[in-house]
């Protein structure tokens, strides 16, 4: 197993990522880049943007990374 996956033409460490956006981006803005891609937030405040493919695919590796050997019995708050 990998520890990067690929968004663009980017290798990514899968540690580095926080967060992946749900959502596609839209702030309504004319000269917006990243409408409708969406958002991969890297630590140090940087983001990296995926179309909804590699958003999957990051998703696909980043759960693989972390192993779903979770217990049955933990009940995580919503």
């Amino acid at each position: 197993m990998s520890i990067f996956c690929q968004v663009d033409d980017k290798h990514v460490p899968l540690y580095r990522i926080v967060w992946v956006s749900e959502l596609p981006h839209f702030c309504g803005s004319e000269d917006c880049r990243q409408e409708g891609r969406y958002e991969i937030r890297l630590e140090r405040g940087e983001s990296i943007w995926a179309n909804l493919q590699e958003r999957d695919a990051v998703l696909g590796a980043l759960e693989a990374w972390q192993g779903e050997d979770e217990p049955d019995d933990v009940e995580w708050p919503e």
